[in-house]
């Protein structure tokens, strides 16, 4: 499993970081949300998945 911030749509909620902060952080300066890396191991997908359900705004994508 891949995984990207949509940086257009993240206004910095932080719910992702709550839900798997092994992936998501927050940007000191502007609060919004980055990863750490794209390819998600195994036994964080299902964090991964939360988080994705968990975005207010829907900022978060699978990808192959």
């Amino acid at each position: 499993m891949k995984v990207r911030i949509k940086n257009e749509l993240c206004v910095g909620h932080g719910m992702c970081r709550l839900a798997c902060p092994q992936i998501f952080h927050l940007n000191d300066q502007d609060g919004h949300a980055y990863i750490l890396t794209e390819e998600v191991p195994p036994e964080l997908e299902d964090g991964v998945e939360f988080a994705i359900g968990s975005c207010p705004e829907q900022a978060i994508e699978i990808f192959e």
